[in-house]
């Protein structure tokens, strides 16, 4: 790990999904690719690999920056502001 930002440092404590499901395209019947976790509500959703992005366009509604990959036996952070990503 080279440099992280503010933003991954704060992370004290890793939010896990809940569900291994997008929150938003259970919604509507939608199919996702691979599966993020917002670190700072802990809403699970889709990847940019996805259809519908979920997960970034949570970050530009919410400015919620730092998120997880919830794919079993990933364990890395990134933050959408800084674009930088660290692993746990």
């Amino acid at each position: 790990m080279n440099e992280i930002c503010g933003h991954l440092q704060s992370i004290t404590e890793i939010k896990m999904p809940e569900q291994l499901v997008c929150e938003e395209c259970i919604k509507t019947g939608a199919e996702w690719v691979h599966l993020r976790t917002c670190q700072t509500c802990g809403a699970t959703l889709c990847c940019d690999s996805s259809p519908h992005k979920h997960a970034t366009k949570h970050y530009h509604r919410s400015g919620h920056p730092v998120i997880i990959s919830a794919e079993p036996g990933e364990r890395w952070l990134w933050c959408y502001k800084d674009e930088i990503m660290a692993e746990y």
